[in-house]
């Protein structure tokens, strides 16, 4: 038997529920993909709310969840890209945050050996997404890039495309992200009215591109004098059928291929800020419904217990405590200090091989300076 994520009712985190079902069965040109990691996104939110059903058709009990990684345990007829024992990330249409599913061959790719199950799991929805709208942009270095919700996973990762391209950012968050914006080159600005007279302060060049991935900025970027064609929201479908901005739309496989070659090199990086276990999915929700993680929050289905540490914690964590006083430290990095809280170590060893033989850089080489317009 399987274990999936349903809600029988439209409403928030609460109407969550775990189900047993049957193992699903492979048909043509499709696998069975066990799920290690899944990553979890604001328009899944909304979708459950049952917000805005002309644009999301959804009628409970419903399965929910885009973005997924595991490993293959089977193989339908047809299948020869994939076979028993591959890991693997890709998406599904609804259904990714169960320990099974069934996923066309199509909507997946080989994981590189750099990739945690945490990001791998995360990656579709976020990555494509932002790839494809910075890449329809065709930003150059004069361009003023503004971004709502930039802490968050696809503002995080929208924000370090448009400064590879060489355009100013600036990002809307809480105050106590500020410095995790920095990190990747963001002017960070607080949440709050007034934020176009606020934005114009800081604004190197005059605001060309506004990515609204908090919802409900639009008026923002119409004060900005930024033109409709280049406003982008996730969930302000209100402001789209307005005609005052456009819909951002995840991409394909191509474009998962292409960011995860970005990440695995270490050209990009997504954070996870949390992994919550499959039968904490409604904790997990309420996290992101913050709209105050740094990076991406993950569903994972193998959670490793290390000794002394706890995936999540009870309700006041330790970074919570710290996190906006300054400490005298020595430079740390997080990726190779901290294990990977899905899998069974493999990830890490074959890490680990890939830098002896050259494949990915050494900790804290960053490799030479991207061009801009390099991708490939």
């Amino acid at each position: 038997m399987a274990h999936e994520v349903r809600f029988a009712t439209f409403g928030g985190p609460e109407v969550l529920e775990i189900a047993e079902i049957p193992t699903p069965v492979p048909g043509e040109g499709e696998v069975l993909v066990e799920v290690y990691s899944a990553g979890l996104n604001p328009v899944e939110s909304a979708i459950r709310r049952g917000e805005h059903p002309e644009y999301w058709r959804v009628e409970p009990p419903s399965s929910q969840g885009r973005d997924l990684a595991g490993e293959v345990i089977a193989v339908g007829p047809g299948v020869v890209r994939f076979e028993r024992g591959d890991e693997v990330l890709g998406f599904v249409e609804r259904g990714a945050q169960a320990t099974h599913v069934v996923v066309p061959a199509d909507n997946l790719i080989g994981r590189p050996p750099a990739l945690s199950w945490e990001v791998a799991g995360s990656l579709y929805t976020a990555g494509t997404t932002a790839w494809t709208m910075i890449e329809g942009l065709n930003l150059q270095p004069n361009d003023t890039v503004v971004i709502t919700a930039a802490a968050g996973g696809i503002g995080c990762l929208a924000a370090q495309l448009a400064r590879l391209h060489g355009a100013a950012v600036i990002g809307t968050a809480p105050d106590a992200r500020f410095d995790f914006l920095r990190q990747f080159g963001v002017i960070p600005v607080s949440y709050g009215p007034d934020l176009a007279a606020r934005v114009r302060e800081l604004a190197p060049h005059p605001v060309s591109v506004f990515l609204d991935f908090l919802g409900g900025e639009a008026d923002e970027a119409k004060a900005l004098g930024v033109h409709a064609s280049r406003v982008y929201t996730l969930t302000d479908v209100d402001a789209v059928d307005r005609e005052e901005a456009v819909r951002a739309r995840a991409g394909d496989v191509i474009a998962l291929g292409r960011v995860a070659a970005l990440v695995s090199a270490r050209r990009l990086r997504l954070p996870i800020a949390d992994v919550f276990s499959l039968d904490r999915v409604a904790d997990a929700y309420r996290a992101l419904e913050k709209r105050e993680a740094p990076g991406k929050i993950v569903l994972g289905m193998r959670v490793v217990d290390y000794p002394n540490q706890r995936v999540v914690v009870p309700e006041l964590k330790e970074q919570d405590v710290t996190l906006g006083v300054p400490t005298e430290h020595a430079h740390v990095d997080v990726e190779e200090a901290v294990p990977s809280a899905i899998g069974d170590g493999s990830v890490r060893r074959r890490r680990r091989e890939a830098r002896e033989q050259g494949l990915v850089p050494a900790a804290g080489d960053d490799g030479p300076a991207l061009a801009p317009t390099t991708y490939e």
